[in-house]
């Protein structure tokens, strides 16, 4: 029986295999060494997004220097977008910043709610074994949030550096980025398009949704009396930023936790307010300013929390959902480049905004 030979591997493809290679490992050195700076990549990409209509307004129409109108977006950015999220953040550290006497108010708040659930169902609800644990993570979340917003400035600086260079030259950056891209211009420009309104939604919406929300809590803990409302309206604004739980995360235990010490009529007047007020405020802008901007899936941005978290420490609550649905927007790609299924494209109006 004669064996058929197949055919060898040309030179070229060998070749082409070490380049995809050397490649591929020199690449994973570079991202696993500047990882600290990955946080920062993605905020400067987050933020040119959001602010490059703006700038090609001022360097194109208006003939403004592209240094002086990356300044202007800089400025801009820093006092409408960062400041705010970065002063509720620094309440939590505020607030958190003695940990230790901080842990034992906490371990004092669990064990009166878990007093008055026994009492009143009369079932250990919340065993001794549940509760310790719950002390445990609430020890560690802590710990970690103060960890991160420590390093929260060396981010922003970063950030910024990075952001600055892509802003003088927005073009030659896009121009860059469509030619490293391996896919069909088609493909380029609806990738480009459904990117530009998911980082929109997670880095605008969800956290002007959290902000309603806490808002409308902190309006809530200050009329019925609550311990340290602006602790809680920072937490408040936090949880939000969580699907189908959200802000119940903080507000029912506070209501138990007043029933508990005597506020009967505020713990439950507290309760109704919430449920009414905040979560209609949190219906309101969800299917009003969250669907206008991009209908994200709530599993997407659930797993992105929990992945994002993990990754980004507290900055994975906007880049983490932003991860998840880019990763799914890529095996839509995929699908159409290489499988010949179509992706479904945006709005015929926001393909001709592409830029001449």
């Amino acid at each position: 029986m004669q064996i058929k030979q197949g055919k060898p591997i040309s030179e070229v493809a060998i070749k082409q295999i070490a380049l995809i290679g050397i490649i591929i490992i020199l690449a994973g050195l570079i991202c696993y060494n500047l990882s600290m700076f990955i946080p920062s990549l993605l905020g400067a990409i987050t933020l040119y997004i959001i602010s490059r209509k703006y700038l090609l307004y001022l360097i194109e129409e208006k003939n403004w220097k592209p240094s002086l109108a990356a300044i202007v977006i800089i400025v801009a950015t820093l006092l409408i977008l960062i400041l705010p999220v970065y002063l509720i953040i620094d309440v939590l550290i505020d607030k958190l910043g003695n940990a230790q006497a901080y842990m034992q108010k906490f371990n004092v708040f669990i064990d009166k709610i878990h007093d008055f659930v026994f009492k009143e169902v009369g079932i250990d609800l919340l065993s001794k074994e549940n509760i310790n644990k719950l002390k445990d993570t609430a020890g560690r979340l802590s710990t970690s949030l103060l960890n991160t917003t420590f390093n929260a400035l060396t981010v922003i600086a970063s950030m910024y550096f990075v952001l600055y260079f892509m802003l003088i030259s927005p073009r030659k950056f896009e121009s860059l980025l469509e030619s490293a891209a391996p896919f069909k211009k088609s493909n380029n420009l609806l990738l480009g398009e459904k990117i530009r309104k998911m980082v929109i939604a997670n880095a605008i919406g969800i956290p002007v949704v959290a902000l309603g929300q806490g808002i409308a809590g902190l309006i809530g803990y200050i009329i019925f009396g609550a311990p340290s409302p602006v602790l809680l309206f920072a937490l408040t604004f936090v949880t939000s930023m969580i699907p189908i739980v959200g802000a119940a995360i903080v507000y029912v235990p506070i209501c138990i936790f007043m029933i508990a010490e005597g506020q009967t009529g505020a713990g439950i007047g507290l309760a109704i307010y919430c449920l009414v007020v905040v979560g209609l405020t949190d219906n309101l802008l969800r299917f009003t300013l969250l669907k206008k901007l991009e209908d994200i899936h709530p599993l997407n941005t659930v797993f992105g929390i929990i992945a994002g978290m993990n990754i980004f420490g507290f900055l994975g609550l906007i880049f983490g959902p932003i991860l998840v649905s880019v990763t799914i927007l890529l095996m839509q790609v995929y699908k159409d480049e290489f499988l010949g299924r179509k992706m479904s494209p945006p709005d015929d109006e926001l393909l001709l905004e592409k830029d001449e």
